[in-house]
C-alpha cells in the first residue's frame, strides 16, 4: 500500500475535492490525526474528521488515524492513560470507517513524550508508552475486535543520553525498553497489532538506500535489523508499516509567494525527490513484512518551517515525484 500522512481534507472548504486530487495522485490511503490533550473531548474534535473520512470513503482513499499529543499532555499517569484511552474509543466508535488507528507519534523523542528519562535514568518514556498502549488497544478492541491497531510511530533517530539538551531514544533502544516493559507487565494479550517505524533520511540529501548497521537509527534499508529487533522483543514477526517518509524539496521561486517563513533545513531539487520515493517504494515492496509506506505528505505545508516533502506544491500543482507516486500505484 502506497498511503500519505495529510490533514488537509480536515480543514479545506472543498474536502472532497482534496481527497479526489490524494487519490489522482496515486494513494491508496491517507492518515489523519487527531491530538487528544488533558480535558479534551471526542466530540468536539470529530467535526472536520467526519468529513475528512467521509471524503476519503467517497474517493476510495482507506482513511487511518493516528492519535497522539504534545509532550505537555503526555498521558503518563493512570487515568492520563484512561482519559486518552477513552479518547481514541470514543473516535472510532464516531467514525466506522475507520479500521486502523495508529497510537502515538515518535513517543521516543521529548518532543512528543516528556519526560524521556527517569531521574535514575532509566527508560521512563518506553515504559509509560507501553502501559499507554496496553490500554488504548484494549479499549479499541472493545469498539470493534476487527480495528488494526499500529503501535510504535517511532522517529528513526535518538540519542539515549539523559543529560542531553534534547533528551531522546533512538528506536533501537526504545523497542528493547518497551519490550522489557511488556515483559515485566505480565501480560498477555498483544500490545499492538502491526508495528510502525518513520523512516526519515539522517537529511534530506540522504537517499534510502543507506543502512545504519553500526548505529541505533533505523531506516528503510535496515529492514533486516528491524526485524530482529522485532522478533526478539515481541516472540515473533509483526506486520510492518513506514508511517512516514519524506523529503523535503526547495520551493522554486515562481513558487515562494505561496509560503511563508525561513526554510530550517537544507533541501533537495524535486527531480531528487522523485528519485529518493521511487527508491524508498521499490525497497518496502521486497522486503517481506512491510505492508504500506506512507509519504509525508500530499501537499506541501505553507510554512517553510515545517515540511515541503509533498508530491504536490501547495497549491495543487504536481511535483516530478507525483507521476513516481502515480506509476508505481499501477504497477503494484
Amino acid at each position: 500500500m502506497i498511503g500519505a500522512v495529510d490533514d488537509t481534507a480536515k480543514w479545506s472548504p472543498t474536502p472532497g475535492r482534496i481527497m479526489a486530487e490524494t487519490h489522482d495522485s496515486g494513494f491508496d490511503a491517507v492518515v489523519l490525526t487527531a491530538v487528544w490533550k488533558h480535558g479534551a473531548q471526542a466530540d468536539a474534535d470529530l467535526p472536520p474528521l467526519r468529513r475528512a473520512v467521509r471524503a476519503a470513503v467517497a474517493q476510495n482513499v482507506d482513511p487511518l488515524l493516528d492519535i497522539y499529543q504534545q509532550s505537555g499532555d503526555t498521558p503518563a499517569s493512570p487515568d492520563d492513560r484512561a482519559a486518552f484511552a477513552a479518547y481514541a474509543a470514543a473516535l472510532a466508535r464516531a467514525l466506522p470507517s475507520v479500521d486502523q488507528v495508529m497510537i502515538e507519534n515518535e513517543p521516543n523523542l521529548n518532543l512528543f513524550w516528556d519526560p524521556q528519562f527517569g531521574g535514575d535514568g532509566s527508560d521512563t518514556a518506553a515504559a509509560g508508552y507501553e502501559a499507554l498502549l496496553a490500554a488504548t488497544y484494549d479499549a479499541l478492541k472493545a469498539v470493534n475486535p476487527n480495528v488494526t491497531v499500529i503501535g510504535g510511530n517511532l522517529s528513526p533517530h535518538g540519542g539515549d543520553e539523559p543529560g542531553a539538551s534534547r533528551p531522546t531514544h533512538s528506536p533501537t533502544k526504545f523497542i528493547e525498553d518497551m519490550s522489557a516493559a511488556y515483559r515485566a507487565s505480565g501480560r498477555k494479550q498483544p500490545l499492538m497489532d502491526e508495528f510502525s517505524m518513520h523512516v526519515y533520511g539522517d537529511s534530506p540529501r540522504i537517499p534510502p538506500t543507506l543502512a545504519h548497521p553500526n548505529t541505533t537509527s533505523i531506516g528503510i534499508a535496515d529492514y533486516d535489523k528491524l526485524v530482529s529487533l522485532l522478533h526478539t522483543a515481541f516472540g515473533g514477526t509483526l506486520p510492518i508499516v513506514y508511517g512516514e517518509y519524506g523529503v523535503e524539496t526547495t520551493v522554486p521561486a515562481e513558487k515562494r509567494k505561496l509560503y511563508t517563513g525561513e526554510e530550517v533545513v537544507t533541501t533537495v531539487d524535486a527531480q531528487l525527490q522523485a528519485q529518493y520515493y521511487r527508491e524508498a517504494i521499490e525497497l518496502a515492496r521486497k522486503q517481506r513484512d512491510v505492508r504500506a509506506l506512507f509519504i509525508f505528505k500530499v501537499f506541501d505545508e505553507t510554512r517553510l518551517e515545517g515540511l515541503q516533502s509533498g508530491v504536490r506544491y501547495a497549491d495543487g500543482s504536481p511535483k516530478p515525484s507525483l507521476a513516481v507516486i502515480q506509476s508505481l500505484e499501477s504497477s503494484g
